[in-house]
């Protein structure tokens, strides 16, 4: 199933339910039967539903667009740097203003589990690279919201070119 039709799923059943209950208690003229109603539900819900899921993200993606406009863009050189240990309810609004307090934050990127969604602990930081060494000397070992973050500078990613995992 994909994905987009497993979260509008319970959406259109819903809908079609509501429809049908509304249909069971209007006149019996208007409509022929309760079969129909809900057929016609499911119809409606199986149109409406998609649709209002997918302008849903469309609108959230704009809003984003909107704060990353509104991020400074780092002239010169930048690092990346990886922040662990960080608590699951941190949002990259309160990592970034963490960060800001040392110096220019460019983005901030919390890594999240593919199959739940959930934030994984970690994340990384690209900042000016003039304030990196600063900023790991100042927030690594530091207590923020009850955890002791661990600061340092990213590696980069390492592609096993054999093809194992």
């Amino acid at each position: 199933m994909s994905s987009s039709l497993s979260r509008s799923l319970p959406f259109t059943l819903a809908l079609a339910i509501l429809v049908y209950l509304v249909s069971y208690f209007l006149p019996v003229d208007l409509l022929p039967s309760a079969g129909v109603a809900m057929t016609i539900g499911v119809i409606i819900a199986g149109i409406l539903v998609p649709i209002l899921i997918e302008t849903k993200p469309l609108a959230a993606a704009s809003e984003s667009k909107s704060n990353k406009a509104a991020v400074v863009t780092a002239t010169g050189d930048t690092a990346t740097l990886y922040v662990g240990n960080l608590p699951y309810r941190a949002n990259e609004e309160a990592v970034r203003e963490l960060f800001q307090q040392s110096g220019q934050v460019v983005n901030v990127r919390l890594m999240k589990d593919r199959q739940t969604g959930r934030r994984r602990g970690f994340g990384f930081v690209e900042v000016s690279a003039k304030d990196a060494n600063k900023m790991i000397q100042k927030l690594n070992d530091f207590e923020f919201e009850g955890r002791t973050l661990k600061v340092r500078e990213a590696k980069e990613r390492q592609d096993n070119e054999d093809g194992e995992e």
